[in-house]
């Protein structure tokens, strides 16, 4: 149990919470699931429920053998043990409650999916910096209002997990806008870390003229995602 909370693994206890983020897919009985991180289960009974069929996926070995063994019975239900931003799975819904420190890892990866969907459990702080509009925007926040329409959906109080974490999360819907490409997502991060450069000064440092005395915090997501365009040549 403290290895997990060292790399902030804190399972969801609440069956209400779980049954609201399930709700909050809006499930159809056409629908392809994929989850990261099975953990103990809790959502795997009302997605198999609602929709067509469900992947889930742990990297935990202890926890996959007792996902497999406790909800096996499920006949639209696939448990695998690995890493499930390395799979090749297509799917429609994507749900998880990942290790708070997989958020970003998470998010990147969504990006480059074809899902339609998702609702993922994130730290309350890190909800925050995907959705700020100001100055201090990260390549990350700039990255995932482009992809998507996001929205929080509700907040959950620590006492909701076990291990306890030490701040509340927050359930977030995602809606997709654009897909994106691994050069894209590499090439934003890139720009974001000549940030407090002038524009032209950043294409300088990358081999390109660009005339403009911006700065990042001066230009919109449109703009910094056609910069970044630009530098891979896309």
């Amino acid at each position: 149990m403290i290895k997990r909370k060292k790399f902030g693994q804190h399972f969801l206890k609440s069956d209400q919470i779980a049954k609201f983020i399930v709700d909050s897919l809006n499930l159809k009985h056409s629908d392809i699931v994929y989850e990261i991180g099975t953990g103990r289960g809790i959502l795997l009974p009302l997605l198999c429920k609602k929709s067509k069929y469900v992947i889930t996926i742990e990297k935990d070995k202890s926890l996959f053998k007792d996902a497999f063994e406790k909800f096996s019975m499920f006949n639209n239900l696939t448990i695998m043990y690995g890493d499930g931003f390395k799979q090749n799975e297509k799917f429609d819904i994507f749900v998880s409650n990942l290790p708070y420190s997989k958020s970003k890892t998470a998010i990147q990866w969504m990006l480059m999916q074809k899902f339609t969907t998702g609702v993922i459990m994130v730290q309350y702080d890190f909800a925050e910096k995907l959705l700020s509009t100001k100055q201090d925007r990260k390549a990350i926040s700039v990255l995932a209002q482009s992809g998507f329409d996001m929205k929080i959906l509700r907040n959950v109080s620590k006492e909701n997990f076990t291990p306890q974490p030490k701040i509340n999360s927050t359930i977030m819907s995602f809606t997709r806008k654009s897909t994106f490409s691994k050069e894209l997502i590499q090439s934003v991060n890139l720009i974001f870390s000549f940030r407090r450069k002038k524009i032209q000064n950043i294409g300088k440092q990358l081999g390109l003229k660009i005339k403009s005395d911006l700065r990042l915090e001066e230009m919109s997501n449109d703009e910094i995602i056609k910069l970044a365009r630009k530098i891979r040549k896309f």
